[in-house]
């Protein structure tokens, strides 16, 4: 009796304890996902349309992307010989292909065609884009410049003027040149040296 007793109140006891239990701690009936247990196919997706490659005869291991269809347009990266990108359009002349880039603000830029392969397909006309603008304009201050400006006043040379004709005078020949009279000078000279000559030797023979 006593142990039928005691079976009794352990059940009690029990009971009361899951009841407890319960109203402090609700059983969820919500159900829980499981994780498969097989492996999920990834469904891969490769680019449609034409490709282009940058090709290995290339003058360099790389070639440079524009941001436009021009040299003088920004370089926005390169690619590398044998490298992939989508092809999305090309200039009106078909020198320059619009390619899919990823990290530029538009997400496409622009390669040489001659440097790469492409892949057969339609590629539509696309327009170029605004020409860069250089970020600093270089202007000259026409008063600055003129400061450096140096006008040389033209001088006009000397003209030649031919002298006159130079007038030699002519002296006609005189017959009487060098004679007193009609007498030769030189035999006027002579006599008045020998009559000085007589004197001097008459005048030294009386001193003696």
């Amino acid at each position: 009796m006593i142990r039928r007793l005691s079976f009794i109140l352990m059940m009690v006891l029990a009971g009361g304890v899951a009841l407890t239990l319960g109203v402090v701690y609700p059983i969820r009936a919500d159900v829980m996902a499981q994780a498969p247990t097989v492996d999920i196919p990834t469904v891969t997706s490769s680019p449609s349309g034409p490709m282009i490659t940058v090709r290995p005869d290339a003058d360099q291991q790389q070639i440079n992307v524009r941001s436009g269809p021009g040299t003088f347009y920004d370089k926005v990266g390169v690619l590398l010989v044998g490298q992939q990108a989508p092809a999305k359009g090309r200039s009106a002349g078909g020198e320059w292909i619009l390619i899919e880039y990823p990290g530029v603000p538009s997400g496409t830029a622009w390669v040489y065609a001659p440097l790469v392969n492409l892949t057969p397909g339609e590629l539509p006309i696309v327009e170029a884009p605004p020409t860069p603008t250089p970020l600093l304009t270089s202007t000259i201050d026409p008063t600055l410049a003129a400061q450096f400006i140096v006008t040389v006043a033209p001088t006009r040379l000397p003209t030649f003027t031919e002298p006159p004709p130079l007038s030699i005078p002519t002296f006609p020949p005189n017959p009487t040149a060098g004679t007193a009279g009609g007498i030769p000078m030189g035999l006027i000279i002579v006599s008045i040296a020998a009559v000085g000559i007589i004197i001097g030797i008459f005048t030294f023979a009386q001193s003696r």
